[in-house]
């Protein structure tokens, strides 16, 4: 059966014409009635001209506006897909349910019977807990997983044996960074597939690609669909081998193809990623450093600030520091129920990467699976926010913070 790539014509992939922005507008399709916004093909099937004996799937080409059935493609995700290649600096992107359902593709297709995967201790909880309980436990999988930020460790654990060295920078929610380029260097010396989740960073400040990556998860439902109304994940790669075998398993194997209407979403969110990455990041690093000084705050932790301990390698190798920041108050639960209580602007939600700020509780919401043991191995404690800055008036997300403290601060003064 015949895998429909999301590439394009040469020259676009790598050797970009324009800019970021001006590429985040532009449609990926040349569109039957002129329209400048990508049309939502609801169809789940395609009338065929008639039969040809000479003719198999491999000559339907979605490229030539060709289309047979909507799980092996259809246009609005083919189009969107096209627009993620372009700006990840792939040659082929796929695009799928679920920022979930994108990584566990991803390892389906990297490894083999009898492989190893590397990964960062420091994953998100969700991503962690399917390498232990999927990859590992019931598919017998060994998985290794090391503190990344060494990447001599990451050297020491690689060896001819290992499939997929799997790794997420800056991670979820301490925002620890690992030596992309390398960790490329190390995965090629042993033929295993590199792959990176860049949700955090988008590909507005960071893509991996470019320095060595073989394959760049996202979570689409973060900055790059960037309105909190859509859910997806892709995968991009500029490596064919790896993208028939992502291919396969996207269209034939497993079947987790993003629907239409979220790769209009996913569209229309991504015309305006670098604005508001810009203004994201804008306000989290004023954010960052109003918090730094702050006496109610015992640690903030975010890669553009001076004081993170791989702020060098921030600037390195991303264009920006990008919209999450984590930080930790003085005090234990109560603290911070007291602060949540109190805050008004700001939401308390999972997710990130939308308009809005949002406020999350690892140790209580998206880390409450790992477990207080594990939890506290690696650093998050009851008085640990996450917070996915928004693109508000910075003084109003100020505001609402200094009500938050002002909670705190009213518990222990003497009456």
């Amino acid at each position: 059966m015949e895998i429909y790539f999301s590439g394009y014509e040469e020259g676009v992939g790598m050797g970009h014409r324009e800019r970021f922005d001006t590429r985040a507008v532009a449609e990926h399709a040349d569109w039957t009635n002129g329209d400048v916004v990508a049309p939502i093909h609801l169809s789940s099937t395609y009338q065929l001209p008639g039969i040809d004996p000479e003719m198999s799937l491999e000559d339907v080409d979605p490229d030539a506006g060709e289309f047979l059935y909507g799980r092996l493609s259809n246009p609005t995700r083919h189009a969107v897909e096209k627009q993620v290649a372009d700006l990840e600096g792939g040659e082929m992107a796929f695009a799928f349910a679920s920022g979930t359902a994108a990584i566990a593709t991803a390892v389906f297709s990297a490894v083999e019977s009898g492989d190893r995967i590397v990964a960062f201790d420091d994953l998100y909880a969700g991503t962690r807990r399917m390498f232990e309980e999927l990859f590992d436990a019931r598919l017998g999988f060994d998985i290794e997983f090391v503190d990344a930020r060494e990447t001599t460790q990451v050297a020491e654990a690689v060896d001819d044996e290992t499939g997929l060295v799997w790794m997420e920078t800056p991670t979820n929610p301490l925002m620890r960074l690992c030596d992309i380029a390398a960790i490329a260097d190390i995965a090629a010396d042993h033929d295993a597939i590199f792959g990176v989740d860049n949700t955090f960073a988008s590909p507005c400040f960071q893509r991996p690609l470019e320095l060595g990556a073989d394959l760049v998860a996202h979570s689409t439902t973060k900055y790059m669909n960037g309105h909190s109304d859509g859910v997806g994940g892709t995968l991009i790669t500029d490596d064919p081998h790896v993208a028939e075998a992502v291919g396969f398993n996207q269209q034939v194997a497993l079947g987790s193809q993003m629907p239409p209407f979220d790769a209009y979403l996913l569209s229309r969110g991504l015309k305006t990623l670098g604005l508001r990455m810009r203004q994201h990041e804008a306000n989290a690093m004023e954010l960052a450093a109003f918090l730094e000084s702050h006496d109610q705050v015992a640690d903030v932790y975010y890669p553009g600030l001076e004081s993170h301990p791989q702020h060098e390698l921030a600037a390195e190798q991303m264009d920006g520091f990008g919209g999450v920041l984590t930080f930790e108050l003085h005090g234990g639960i109560d603290a911070s129920q007291r602060f949540l209580g109190a805050i008004e602007t700001m939401n308390l939600a999972v997710s990130l990467g939308g308009v809005e700020t949002l406020v999350n509780h690892p140790a209580t919401m998206t880390h409450e699976p790992l477990g207080s043991a594990r939890r506290a191995e690696i650093g998050i404690s009851d008085s640990m926010f996450r917070i996915s800055v928004g693109i508000e008036d910075v003084r109003d997300l100020k505001a609402d913070f200094e009500r938050g403290f002002a909670a705190l601060e009213a518990t222990t003064t003497p009456s």
